[in-house]
């Protein structure tokens, strides 16, 4: 992850370097789609792993070949509707709501149809990453995801010395690079794992296929209107600032999105556990790891965001070249979203486990569509674009600490007095003493090296021993100081031999 993050970082801003801000901003408007069905791609594995990682909790192998075939099949109808839904909609993003130079049209347009065939392709593995969650095999992300933050920087190198138009060549190069990794993934799986095999007539369940269709369904359906919500931000903000903007916006998705990589990969770590957990008909044990995981869902994002929240002028300063307008502020408010959103990030899971969605799903649905016409009302009425992400942070607010709440208890039994007690207070009270804390060498430091480096420790320091203090219940700290007995001890041995 580490080595991920610095490459990814890194690669961002030579695409910026190459491109140019103009550029940059209708690659993120219309290509940026490809990074959105990453989310995509997440949700739809997240329902097939949920069967997956049930009945593996019952230890029923033959179960898990027909959930494997029944959701190949199912894949391949989802990938059939989205590539047509596409296909429609590209028509009308060209014929006027996309704010692009006339002169940029076909280079945008190459962009989306390779977003097209890359889209086929994702969905059809969806299988595929399912079974990798469920059997929680952390080490493959680990290289997979190396090498592909690799060839997005070979790309990048690539462009900067292409002669001929670099958004059309960049477009096309990295709609291969989901490609490469889903072929890769493919052939690891029907090597490694039992379950991985392909017979449609031989492991084939009506009943199976109905379960998982109604799950699958609502949770595409949630998941596609939250898609659709959040490349609409994208179209919102084209339309009424133009590209420049757009520029901004992306910049500010690669930094949340690189930040939030420690606790999206903790999670995608933790959530096989807690199905399991549901599977086994243990409901206690399966909230208690729910309630864990948006503990440390939280502090893995806060405890990097923090401090970069405060230094955000001067570390896209050092990171990049030409700053976009409006870059700073939009990266600031995306994380104190995405803050707010890591304090539930396990009851979203818990919910899945219990496996009723339906009500759930329509309520999240029809809420997200608000913040996007609420944004549009607000811009018809002069407002600056940073508005949009305001209007986000309030409805994130009401969903995760209302709504989500809600249904995690009426779903899943949880205790809500509780968990407000255990996770959503203790999280506000030590963001906001760990910020005055490092408020000091802020405001009485000139900005630079060593005020950069004195904001981080301090904020570091300050969250990290508050979390484990104040957040943390006697038994979690007490398996924290057994894994670091556990370390010494490794290190002890090692030493000695």
């Amino acid at each position: 992850m580490a080595i991920t993050v610095l490459i990814s970082l890194y690669t961002t801003r030579l695409v910026l370097d190459a491109l140019g801000v103009s550029d940059y901003g209708i690659y993120n408007v219309v290509g940026g789609a490809i990074s959105m069905l990453g989310f995509l791609h997440a949700a739809m594995s997240s329902a097939t792993q949920r069967f997956m990682s049930f009945y593996e909790g019952k230890g029923d192998l033959e179960k898990q070949k027909v959930i494997f075939n029944v959701s190949t099949v199912l894949h391949y109808c989802i990938a059939l509707f989205l590539v047509i839904i596409l296909i429609f909609a590209g028509y009308f993003f060209f014929k006027g709501i996309l704010n692009i130079p006339n002169e940029r049209v076909f280079a945008a347009k190459v962009v989306y149809g390779s977003l097209i065939v890359s889209t086929l392709f994702t969905v059809v593995s969806v299988p595929y990453e399912a079974v990798l969650n469920a059997n929680e095999n952390m080490l493959y992300y680990s290289i997979v995801g190396i090498v592909e933050s690799l060839l997005k920087l070979g790309i990048a190198a690539y462009i900067l010395h292409y002669s001929g138009d670099k958004l059309v060549i960049y477009g096309v190069l990295m709609a291969m690079v989901p490609l490469i990794s889903r072929v890769i993934m493919q052939i690891y799986c029907h090597r490694r794992y039992d379950e991985c095999v392909i017979s449609i007539f031989k492991y084939w369940d009506r009943n199976i296929m109905k379960d998982m269709t109604s799950f699958a369904g609502w949770n595409f359906f949630g998941t596609s209107v939250s898609m659709v919500t959040n490349y609409g931000q994208g179209i919102v903000i084209n339309h009424f600032f133009g590209t420049r903007v757009n520029a901004a916006q992306g910049i500010s998705n690669q930094i949340s999105g690189q930040i939030d990589v420690f606790s999206l990969n903790m999670l995608k770590a933790l959530n096989p556990i807690i199905v399991k957990r549901e599977g086994k008909g243990d409901r206690s044990a399966m909230l208690n790891s729910a309630i864990i995981g948006s503990k440390f869902s939280f502090f893995l994002l806060a405890i990097f965001a923090l401090p970069i929240i405060l230094e955000m002028p001067f570390i896209l300063k050092l990171w990049l070249k030409n700053v976009p307008d409006y870059a700073v502020i939009f990266c600031r408010l995306l994380l104190v979203r995405a803050i707010i959103t890591r304090t539930t990030s396990g009851l979203s899971t818990a919910i899945a486990a219990a496996g009723n969605i339906k009500v759930y799903q329509i309520t999240i649905s029809l809420m997200a569509i608000l913040p996007i016409l609420i944004s549009c009302g607000f811009f018809y009425l002069g407002y600056e674009p940073w508005i949009l992400y305001l209007v986000y942070i309030v409805h994130v607010i009401v969903r995760s600490w209302g709504v989500m709440v809600y249904f995690t208890r009426k779903l899943c039994g949880l205790d809500i007095r509780k968990f407000y007690l255990q996770v959503i207070l203790p999280s506000i009270c030590i963001v906001f003493l760990s910020i005055l804390v490092s408020l000091w060498p802020f405001t009485e430091m000139e900005m630079g090296y060593l005020r950069l480096l004195s904001v981080i420790s301090l904020s570091m320091l300050s969250f990290s021993s508050l979390f484990f203090f104040v957040c943390l219940d006697r038994k979690e700290r007490n398996i924290i100081y057994g894994a670091i007995r556990n370390i010494k001890e490794v290190i002890k041995n090692r030493y000695n031999k």
